[in-house]
């Protein structure tokens, strides 16, 4: 049950402010929220990426927690070797036994989706006590906006530029909130920054349950998406009113849907006012395409959730 707002207030803010992310970047809210969601000791691990970046240019740190960055392939790795030397130090007497700590890993799709997947999927396979968190923003926003496989297709990228011979990213989106829940692990969610209640939610759940815990959050990104730098929350929320985003949970292999729009729009809604999707409206096939995709993958989620399309 996620505490009041009056009381979320009065917690210490562990990421503080003075990092150097864009405006209207979502990932400082990601980080912010999932931090508020627990009153345990944290200890981070990140992935490379825009939030280790702007949080820890040297000699500076944005983080009020132990904090531990490596290299872009293996936060998931490192945080579950900080986990097992935690274990370690309990069996041996060396820490109290009722002390918690909880373990937390953020990384970009970049470091989640592709580099780091194989470092994830050991640590989620092996069962350690951590929750893994991915602010999906689409793309390698770091350096330089090259298409990662969270992209969407039809996406303008550095590396899937449109052109004569491109309309954009040609591949589909790899699902990789499935591809977590697929690992048998006790809990697996989507999210997204528009609602605050469902994703420090999601959050605490993830970060309380016994074993090991993976969280999808999408992260708007200004720059990378070519939008209002003020508009970050509220693609947010088109992403999940057409379905492009939808916001569930699987909790011990039970599929449950954590939001049902009452009028599922168009994804149009979510892509018009993008400049990286700008192009397809000179080719209504390409929305169509993009617009089959959101309903198939959408009427996939309906039935794994035991639930109807009306």
């Amino acid at each position: 049950m996620v505490a009041p707002l009056k009381v979320l207030s009065n917690r210490s803010d562990r990421l503080t402010s003075g990092h150097r992310a864009c405006p209207g970047c979502g990932f400082p809210i990601v980080l912010k929220m999932v931090l508020l969601a627990t009153e345990d000791p944290v200890v981070v691990a990140n992935a490379t990426g825009c939030a280790e970046v702007c949080t820890s240019i040297f000699p500076y740190t944005a983080w009020d927690v132990p904090w531990i960055h490596s290299a872009f392939e293996n936060a998931g790795a490192t945080i579950a070797g900080v986990e097992a030397a935690y274990q370690s130090l309990k069996r041996q007497g060396k820490i109290d036994p009722d002390r918690t700590i909880r373990f937390v890993a953020f990384g970009g799709d970049g470091g989640t989706y592709d580099i780091g997947l194989q470092a994830l999927s050991g640590a989620m396979e092996r069962g350690h006590n951590i929750l893994y968190v991915c602010y999906d923003n689409g793309a390698y926003m770091n350096t330089g906006i090259q298409r990662s496989s969270a992209t969407p297709p039809g996406a303008h990228t550095t590396t899937s530029p449109v052109g004569k011979q491109s309309t954009g990213k040609r591949e589909k989106r790899k699902d990789l909130t499935a591809i977590m829940a697929a690992h048998d692990i006790p809990y697996v969610a989507q999210a997204s920054i528009h609602n605050h209640r469902d994703l420090m939610r999601k959050a605490e759940k993830g970060l309380h349950v016994d074993g090991p815990a993976f969280l999808n959050v999408l992260s708007p990104c200004p720059l990378g998406w070519g939008t209002n730098t003020a508009m970050g929350v509220e693609y947010s929320r088109l992403a999940v009113e057409t379905c492009f985003w939808p916001l569930f949970e699987v909790e011990n292999g039970e599929w449950k849907l954590s939001y049902k729009p009452r009028k599922k729009l168009p994804v149009t809604e979510f892509l018009k006012d993008q400049v990286r999707f700008r192009h397809l409206f000179r080719d209504e096939s390409l929305i169509e395409e993009i617009q089959a995709d959101v309903d198939r993958r959408w009427q996939q989620l309906l039935e794994r959730c035991g639930e109807s399309a009306e």
